[in-house]
């Protein structure tokens, strides 16, 4: 990939990266607000504005040092972690589900967003901004995909193991949760030697196509 092709793809993929990480980040907060915990909101992250949420290495840095080095075929990144306090929610076990389970939400909606407007640049006439909006919403539909299905495996401290802890019973619960400190190098772990991507790999196909299908593109 020359360098102009690769500057091309940055630019195209920034936008449905910025906001699949940022966005998933600010949903945590809004659940937890609604749930009783105001941290978030007392720090100013309950917020659409991306840049609230942007950790410059996390969020810039990574996605493009990886998008560079793999030639543009993968993308991985995080935000700034929206903090929450789960002993202020009403109900701390069973709020943590909702809590959790917001991020991944909000990038199956994206996810279902960015598809409605692949749908749209597919049936507009032909212009400038046809191509440009074409890649960006297959990128945005991947991105999502990837990013929710990453964050449900059940491994804390994602939100799939938050979810599990919420669900498993209090006892059974505590001993997961302390997989947490362990939780990050487990998932480079997985990373480098492949498993991730051979777990990841179906999961995300099988949630594209099911998208790609309800909203009819073939």
């Amino acid at each position: 990939m020359d360098i102009n092709a690769l500057i091309q793809n940055i630019a195209v993929a920034a936008l449905p990266v910025i906001f699949a990480i940022t966005l998933h980040e600010a949903a945590h907060g809004y659940a937890a607000r609604h749930f009783g915990d105001p941290t978030a909101w007392q720090l100013g992250r309950i917020s659409l504005n991306p840049l609230r949420h942007i950790d410059p290495v996390g969020t810039v840095l990574i996605p493009a040092a990886i998008l560079l080095f793999s030639g543009g075929s993968f993308l991985f990144g995080y935000a700034k972690p929206v903090p929450v306090d789960f002993t202020r929610l009403r109900n701390p076990k069973k709020d943590m589900f909702w809590v959790a389970a917001a991020g991944p939400a909000a990038n199956l909606f994206m996810a279902c967003c960015w598809a409605l407007l692949l749908k749209l640049a597919w049936e507009m006439p032909g212009n400038m901004f046809t191509l440009p909006l074409t890649e960006m919403s297959k990128i945005g539909i991947i991105v999502n995909c990837v990013l929710m299905v990453l964050n449900l495996l059940p491994l804390p401290p994602l939100d799939g193991g938050r979810i599990a802890v919420s669900l498993l019973p209090h006892r059974l619960a505590w001993q997961f949760a302390k997989l947490e400190r362990w939780g990050f190098p487990i998932l480079l772990l997985l990373l480098f030697t492949g498993i991730l991507g051979d777990v990841m790999n179906p999961l995300v196909t099988l949630v594209a196509r099911a998208i790609e299908s309800i909203f009819g593109l073939y």
